[in-house]
């Protein structure tokens, strides 16, 4: 009853696959909608549902389509819980997607190009800034890594214009700002902070 999703940019966003009797599969889009999301983020850990995209909107997936017509409530355990079509005329063009709440990924705004900006994250279904309290050269080389942009030249400060506030803190390079020590809406790591920026090294391609 293993699950997980695949094709997207952390481990809480992405196509739904289920396995079956050692195989991996997918989950046709027709009727897939937020309560059945609901279902697969829960089930992964990834808090709740903000997207339930169909149309293989994280790329086609590969083995037997194992559910269509799916039809959760929202509150079950597990996707094999919810009510299914026995049969699917789906092709994988069709494979459903989720982005949960526990879903980060990140920009830089207001700069020369992608690799230049104010640090903003995408988390909970909204974009926030993120507070240079614990901004560091550990934390700026993280995310210029991530971005595909190099290493860090810079770190300049500007103002919160967003209304949510992250702080991260990653004592060693990680692949990722999600696997760092992260808080968010806490006043107190972010008290008096300006919004955390990076200048990195390489261009957006």
């Amino acid at each position: 009853r293993a699950l997980r999703l695949a094709g997207g940019r952390s481990r809480c966003e992405g196509r739904v696959e289920l396995e079956q009797e050692g195989t991996w599969g997918t989950v046709c889009d027709d009727g897939w909608d937020i309560s059945d999301a609901d279902v697969v983020c829960r089930q992964l850990w990834c808090g709740r549902a903000v997207r339930a995209p169909g149309n293989a909107a994280f790329g086609r997936g590969h083995g037997p389509i194992l559910r269509d017509e799916v039809g959760c409530q929202g509150h079950e355990r597990d996707l094999w819980e919810c009510p299914a079509a026995p049969e699917h005329d789906c092709s994988h063009k069709e494979d459903a997607g989720v982005v949960c709440s526990e879903h980060q990924e990140w920009r830089l705004s207001g700069g020369r190009d992608g690799c230049a900006g104010r640090v903003e994250v995408f988390f909970r279904g909204t974009w926030s800034t993120v507070c240079n309290s614990t901004w560091y050269d550990t934390e700026a080389t993280v995310l210029c890594r991530a971005l595909g942009c190099g290493d860090v030249l810079q770190r300049p400060s500007f103002s919160h214009t967003l209304p949510g506030k992250m702080t991260y803190m990653c004592g060693i390079l990680q692949p990722s700002l999600a696997q760092c020590h992260w808080t968010f809406n806490k006043s107190a790591p972010c008290y008096q902070s300006w919004a955390a920026g990076v200048i990195c090294n390489g261009t957006a391609s």
